[in-house]
């Protein structure tokens, strides 16, 4: 009997380690120690206020990191989510104003626009085989020169009162925006651990042309993540319209640096194969925080992106500290 409480205390005790001195572990560890920081310098930043208007901004970024997420896990990478949401954006208003389609069907179009759009890159990765950063670093352009072609430097503006539901109303207390992440997070992490596309995308990332000579459905996995990738940038343009009442065709720029340093600091290699959505929320929720403690504490934003940069750089070299001992 004695022998088995042992046991057990011991693989506890083993689980509770590989625990803290994984990924996760040492990163939550630090939005912890972040936390301490920046609230003992502002009272208000941990007000009730403060933090759900910090969970409205986070939504939009975190609604196109979890696809990103299942990309980089496949070794993959999608540059263009900024230029697809600035485009959905823009046709969003194009359909609706310009063309006098009602404004719900003009979402769906947006939608689908988005969704095209990201299909549209998995289809060249996978039947040209085009190289990933290749491909969507050129329809970060293409799509980009899409949507100022298709603005002409306009502006759609007047959207009715019940559209702003999406990015300025809360439901039970709570950003409606910050609903559809938790709602998409949940779902995401479901479908990463649980059914066979998540481990399609493991196997993906960890070695391709075994995958593919095993017989997994490798041109249709990485179609389907790229595709869901597209919808949700054009689901994060709607939000971003409703928040701001207005269409321009810059929205969304530079968005895809603030997605992949989210999900490269919560622990998804680059190199495919490993990573997981709670990493990239623990890291979405550190790089949110940290942005608005150093505003509150009167950091000038340049300085802000430096700190976040060497947050980065830490977490990586954690990364890395912590596979070499797991491979030792």
């Amino acid at each position: 009997m004695a022998l088995d409480t042992a046991k057990v205390e011991n693989t506890m005790a083993k689980r509770l380690r590989n625990l803290l001195f994984s990924q996760e572990g040492i990163l939550f560890i630090i939005l912890v120690l972040v936390i301490i920081v920046l609230s003992g310098r502002n009272a208000n930043f941990l007000s009730a206020s403060n933090l759900l208007n910090q969970g409205r901004l986070m939504s939009e970024v975190g609604l196109v990191a979890l696809p990103m997420t299942y990309i980089i896990i496949t070794a993959g990478i999608d540059l263009s989510v900024g230029s697809i949401l600035g485009l959905s954006a823009i046709l969003l208003g194009v359909f609706w104003k310009n063309l006098g389609v009602p404004l719900e069907l003009a979402i769906i179009l947006a939608l689908i626009v988005g969704t095209v759009a990201g299909y549209v890159n998995g289809l060249f990765i996978v039947r040209l085989n085009v190289p990933p950063l290749i491909m969507t670093l050129a329809t970060l352009a293409f799509y980009r020169g899409l949507a100022q072609g298709i603005s002409e430097a306009k502006s759609v503006t007047g959207y009715p009162e019940w559209f702003y539901i999406f990015g300025q109303k809360s439901v039970m207390g709570l950003p409606t925006q910050l609903w559809f992440f938790i709602i998409a997070t949940i779902i995401s992490i479901i479908i990463l651990r649980t059914t066979t596309l998540g481990r399609y995308l493991y196997a993906i990332g960890n070695n391709p042309v075994g995958a593919r000579f095993s017989g997994l459905p490798v041109a249709r996995t990485l179609l389907v993540i790229y595709s869901y990738s597209g919808f949700m940038a054009a689901l994060a343009a709607v939000i971003f319209v409703s928040r701001v009442t207005t269409t321009r065709s810059d929205m969304g720029t530079g968005l895809e640096l603030d997605v992949i340093a989210a999900v490269v600091l919560g622990g998804t290699s680059i190199f495919g194969g490993k990573g997981g959505i709670i990493g990239t929320l623990i890291g979405l929720v550190l790089i949110q925080l940290l942005k608005n403690g150093l505003a509150l504490s009167g950091v000038t934003s340049d300085a802000t992106t430096i700190v976040i940069g060497l947050v980065l750089i830490l977490a990586i070299l954690v990364n890395n500290f912590i596979q070499r001992r797991r491979d030792s």
